[in-house]
């Protein structure tokens, strides 16, 4: 059994941490929300009223956070993790952030004395819950090694992406491309549709044939050929359109930041930023399926 503090007990935090509790190790959580530190307590979970009283004598420290600022103030200022955690203590970032700000904390991180990895996760609410995550990590292979039988508690598949930072790379560029290929799925199915071709009879060929991707066979933005995708719900969300649109963006700064050329992924977030600006960025990012065909 491990002391474990969890920083941001979240949508996604929450579950993750309910599964460390689960599997016997002592949590102790911090959030702003007092309804989500009673989650956690529900559970089993301690609570904590500061971050310093948190982590002041954990052996492990997990955060799942909104956005870069948030992972900056909670690992680096003064009543933060990193002046308050004990010596030793190994510190896990599962927030979706900017590979800059990923390096630059985990730098703090490691001359203060504290391996640290960035681990940021696909696979959603119901991911998180069901301890099915994906873990994209970055870091020393000494901290992945370290940090990897606590991530396989939470998570179904653990991959070291290399040093640190290459965590948030890995998580951007698959969410670049699952936004570009969702797009370009949904093109696919509205035009055989105006074209009089019915969409099942379209997935039935497509998924067997060079068209063949998740987004179509796994969650398909068309009503009908996957009934348990958002599309069969009203495109309620799994994983929103607004957190698609984050991650893109993070794709695109980070694109400039790299000099690379990604023009599909720049034209992925001008629709998604169009879908956002109607409103509808609460939807599922399949969603843009009724954008395109002028519902939405």
């Amino acid at each position: 059994m491990s002391k474990i503090a969890f920083i941001g007990l979240g949508n996604m935090g929450l579950p993750m941490a309910k599964n460390l509790v689960a599997a016997g190790h002592e949590v102790t959580g911090f959030d702003l929300s007092d309804g989500a530190k009673a989650g956690l307590q529900e559970s089993g979970g301690k609570v904590a009223d500061t971050i310093a009283a948190a982590v002041a004598d954990a052996e492990i420290i997990v955060s799942m956070l909104p956005a870069g600022k948030h992972v900056t103030a909670v690992y680096t200022d003064s009543d933060g993790v990193i002046a308050n955690a004990a010596a030793g203590a190994l510190l896990i970032d599962s927030s979706t952030i900017d590979v800059d700000t990923a390096r630059a904390v985990s730098a703090k991180a490691e001359a203060a004395g504290f391996a640290m990895v960035d681990a940021p996760v696909s696979g959603g609410v119901g991911g998180a819950a069901a301890g099915t995550l994906t873990f994209m990590v970055g870091g020393t292979d000494e901290a992945y090694q370290a940090a990897k039988p606590v991530l396989d508690i939470m998570g179904q598949n653990i991959f070291h992406a290399g040093g640190s930072g290459n965590g948030q790379v890995a998580k951007i560029c698959n969410n670049m491309l699952l936004g570009i290929s969702m797009i370009g799925t949904a093109e696919a199915f509205m035009l055989g549709e105006k074209l009089g071709l019915d969409a099942q009879t379209f997935f039935d060929i497509s998924s067997t044939a060079s068209g063949q991707c998740w987004s179509m066979t796994s969650y398909c933005p068309a009503p009908g050929p996957v009934p348990s995708s958002p599309a069969n719900n009203d495109y309620q969300a799994g994983f929103t359109a607004a957190m698609m649109l984050k991650d893109l963006m993070l794709a695109q700064e980070a694109s400039s930041s790299a000099d690379a050329s990604t023009p599909m992924g720049q034209r992925a977030t001008e629709l998604y930023t169009q879908m956002a600006e109607a409103g509808h960025d609460s939807l599922d990012f399949s969603g843009i399926m009724k954008m395109l065909k002028g519902e939405g």
